[in-house]
This record gives structure tokens, sequence and C-alpha cells, in this order.
């Protein structure tokens, strides 16, 4: 909280700048015509909410979550229901809400699912979380859009994937996005742990089902947390991989006393730290 005090104290101008500096950057055209917001289905039961009152006010800072396809047979997944519809849209939301408590950042208080297929829609979120992309399945053209979107200066958050297993199906679409740049692992002084909170002392942010059913927090054997990234030619993050990790959970089931308070105060602190290195980068 210390830190989000400290935050609190930055000059607001900073933040629009750095958020219209990142417009620029990726649009390098006209404004496109953005996409009207929507709900679709999600992929979870329990991870449905009411749409907010406030739900049509625009904001500055809007958290994008990316769709993609399954594999071939994925039929429908542009209406949701399937893996990239992962804590969609509850976690979302929270995510924005506490964005919007912790920060000086006007946020909107609900998400944007975001088509790679809808044209140049993409390049009008800055901001795009990507949840179980061990499924994901992108086409060439997909592949190709979303490689253009992050060297222009987007940012895409990977979540909630666990184990060798998950990993090997990320790499197969992230190869394919950028065949010829290396993953790093982040070192203990990069930006991301300390740009607003400490997170030095990190830890793993647990996944609820498998707590609920086999005591662990993670799947298959990703019992080893791992911050991970592919960095552009600056060395700016640009896909930062939250491997073994669930940050989406830690949003969606923060107010549920099952759900481990340590677990998620990390996802939050994390998430507010990867919102923040996103609009200043």
């Amino acid at each position: 909280m210390q830190a989000a005090l400290i935050f609190k104290h930055l000059h607001k101008h900073s933040i629009l700048s750095g958020i219209l500096f990142l417009l620029t950057a990726l649009y390098c055209t006209d404004l496109l015509a953005q996409r009207e917001f929507r709900v679709l289905q999600s992929l979870e039961y329990d991870a449905t909410e009411a749409l907010p009152d406030d739900y049509q006010v625009p904001g500055e800072f809007v958290v994008g979550r990316l769709m993609y396809p399954s594999g071939a047979q994925d039929y429908g997944w542009e209406r949701g229901g399937t893996s990239w519809a992962v804590d969609y849209p509850r976690g979302d939301r929270t995510y924005a809400r506490l964005l919007e408590r912790l920060t000086t950042m006007d946020v909107r208080s609900v998400e944007q699912p975001v088509n790679l297929d809808d044209g140049d829609d993409i390049y009008n979120w800055p901001f795009l979380i990507v949840g179980m992309p061990r499924n994901w399945s992108l086409t060439d053209g997909q592949a190709a859009k979303l490689r253009d979107y992050l060297l222009r200066g987007g940012f895409l958050l990977a979540d909630s994937f666990f184990g060798s297993r998950e990993w090997s199906g990320f790499m197969r679409s992230l190869n394919r996005v950028f065949p010829d740049r290396q993953i790093v692992d982040l070192p203990d002084d990069h930006q991301v742990f300390s740009i607003i909170y400490d997170l030095n002392g990190r830890t793993q942010v647990a996944n609820m089902r498998q707590l609920s059913s086999r005591g662990v927090p993670y799947r298959g054997d990703g019992a080893v947390p791992q911050w991970r990234a592919i960095l552009d030619d600056a060395g700016r993050v640009m896909v930062a991989i939250s491997f073994n990790n669930d940050m989406g959970d830690a949003w969606q089931h923060q107010d549920n006393p099952r759900y481990p308070q340590s677990a998620a105060k990390m996802g939050i602190e994390f998430g507010v730290n990867y919102a923040i290195y996103s609009i200043t980068h």
C-alpha cells in the first residue's frame, strides 16, 4: 500500500504522456475506428459478472483480452466459451477496479475482447492479456498481425498456464509470432519487479481449481514460478510471460476466503507493475 500511496503523488501528466506516446507509436496513421464493447461467453461458470453502472464511460486505460482459436475444429471461438475466455470477464473487471483504485490512471470499468481478425482493431488496444495460451492456435495472418502490433509498441501479458506440457503448447504459436527472438528470464533488477511495488520477494500466484482439487497451487509439473519475456530491439518488454502463475485467478478470487491472501496480493501487485510498465515504456 505504501507503494500505491507514493504512486498517487506522481504527476498525472506523466502517465497521460506515456499513454499518448504509446498510442502514437501504435497507430502511425489516422485514428482507427474502435470495435464496440460487447460481452461474450465466459469459459467458467463462476467468472460471469453483471455489468457495472458505468460500463459505457470511456477510460484512458483499457484492459484488453486477446481472443484466439484453439485449433482447426474450434468453431465459434469468436463467441467466447473457449480457452481465451478463462477468468473473463470477472477477472478483467476486478483488475480494472484495482488499477483505478491503486493508481492515478483513468481506467475503463470493463474489458475489451480483441479479435485479431477484426481488421486493424487490435491497434486501438495497447494492453492485452492472453489467458491459458497453452491452447492458442494462431493462423499465419493472426501471428503476423500480433507481431506487427507488438513491434509497434503494443504489450501482451501471457498468464494462466503451467508446466512443461502447457509451455510446449504456448511455444507452438509464439514461435510463429517471433521465430527469430529469444525468450529471456527477467533479472531481479528489472523494472517490472520494482516500478511501483517491490517484488523481489515474489512467490507463485496460485490456480484456484488446483488448490481446491489437489491442494497445490499449480497444474502438471509447474511448481516453480517463472517470469520471462520477449524484448524488442531497445530492450522493452513486448511479451511478458507469467509462467506457472495465475494472476487472473488472483484478481477473480481476491475476496474469496478459500483463495490465499498472499497469492491475491502477489497477483494484484504484479498486475499494477505490468500495467504501469506497459504505459511508460
